[in-house]
């Protein structure tokens, strides 16, 4: 199992996200269960040498606020529906220096979250997506400020 890097977004963001999957879910359709967050990179393992470079790296950093704004799917998951962030400068950033920190330090890269491929995104839906995006379009954007990077 892959071991993810993700952002931890403050309580207000993870809120509105859960309001969001409430509603689906209200209808009967799969949601998560866990907390939402963005994930950054994934991994076959993060071993310790590549936590502590994380760890280095992210010291030196501001961490983003993300703006998830757009309904849609990601590639490989046709099942789900997320809310996808606008990408920016800064965002963009931050994520190559996560990237930065793991390369080389950790086994079997997950593709989807490299730089380049990455599209940033909370999953609101597990199932029906086309019925997910019905009940929940139009979306007011959802400002997530990054709390923290958590390993798991």
């Amino acid at each position: 199992m892959a071991q993810n890097v993700r952002f931890r977004i403050d309580d207000a963001a993870v809120e509105a996200i859960d309001g969001l999957r409430d509603r689906v879910g209200g209808l009967g359709i799969a949601v998560p269960g866990e907390r939402p967050a963005v994930t950054v990179a994934a991994a076959g393992s993060v071993p310790a040498p590549a936590r502590e470079a994380l760890d280095a790296e992210l010291r030196l950093l501001v961490l983003p606020s993300i703006w998830l704004a757009t309904l849609g799917t990601v590639a490989g998951r046709p099942d789900e529906l997320v809310l996808a962030a606008v990408v920016d400068a800064e965002l963009l950033a931050v994520h190559d220096a996560v990237h930065d920190a793991l390369a080389g330090r950790v086994r079997g890269p997950v593709a989807a979250y490299l730089p380049g491929a990455w599209l940033p995104h909370c999953v609101l839906a597990v199932e029906r997506p086309a019925e997910a995006f019905a009940a929940l379009h139009p979306v007011a954007p959802v400002r997530a400020r990054v709390t923290g990077v958590e390993i798991g």
